[in-house]
């Protein structure tokens, strides 16, 4: 499953809540807040582009088999694409998180196909023919592969606004 991606500093982050919070700099939080979303928004864009590239190959057709349009009315990746989301909090479990909105997905993308395509193997029924089935093959783990490139930078980057931020309120 593609897992969410966090970029947490759980106790410097609750810290430094608290001494906003008391401080009553409420700019300086937002300021935060719209930095370290910042920080993850390249994430978000290089998997959007990821998924938008990525390679969907199957077997083809064996000779006498039929073929015709998809039955879909949304391309996949585009959809997939479309659902990618940030989130940034400063209270409680705190991070930038790049997730994946279920809600956002057409109600004929379930959540189970985004994870098969990140196992690299996608089987699935032919045209809604549940007794005929196909396998595609895309490569494997690309949603961990982009969250792993990114990770260095996004850390520093965090790390670079608490200390700016620390400085502000101290």
């Amino acid at each position: 499953m593609p897992a969410s991606f966090q970029i947490v500093g759980t106790g410097q982050l609750l810290e430094l809540q608290r001494k906003l919070r008391a401080a009553g700099h409420e700019n300086v939080r937002s300021s935060m807040q719209r930095r370290i979303r910042r920080a993850a928004e390249p994430l978000r864009t290089d998997m959007q582009s990821t998924i938008h590239g990525l390679s969907i190959r199957s077997a083809g057709r064996g000779s006498g088999k039929r073929g015709g349009p998809s039955p879909t009315t949304r391309p996949l990746r585009a959809a997939i694409a479309a659902a990618v989301r940030i989130s940034v909090r400063t209270a409680g479990n705190p991070g930038a998180r790049v997730w994946l909105d279920k809600a956002l997905l057409p109600p004929d993308i379930p959540m189970g196909v985004v994870n098969r395509l990140n196992e690299g193997r996608l089987r699935h029924p032919t045209f809604g023919n549940k007794r005929r089935w196909a396998q595609q093959n895309t490569t494997p783990l690309w949603w961990d592969k982009t969250v792993r490139a990114h990770t260095p930078r996004m850390q520093s980057e965090v790390a670079r606004v608490l200390d700016d931020v620390r400085r502000r309120i101290e």
